[in-house]
């Protein structure tokens, strides 16, 4: 799942060296934080979250069905956390 989350994100990050991906895993969930420069922060989410909103609803339906949920979170660089879908569904 980390692959296909790094190949979306680096579709529109344009400092690709830049970018993170953190897995950790939780009790229910699978928690993956993408770490980006502050530059890249915009492109990767989009306009209104429309850009993560449909990374989450590839995850989600790339996910097998008795697998545990992946949770996607955005930072920047410094530790911001800037979008989450904590509260989706």
């Amino acid at each position: 799942m980390q692959e296909l989350i790094q190949y979306v994100v680096d579709q529109f990050a344009e400092n690709k060296d830049e970018v993170e991906i953190i897995t950790e895993e939780k009790e229910n969930s699978i928690v993956v934080r993408v770490i980006l420069a502050a530059s890249d922060m915009g492109k990767v989410i989009g306009k209104q979250g429309k850009i993560a909103k449909a990374l989450r609803t590839l995850v989600r339906a790339a996910t097998p069905k008795n697998s545990k949920k992946y949770v996607i979170e955005i930072e920047e660089k410094g530790g911001n956390t800037v979008d989450t879908d904590a509260d989706e569904n």
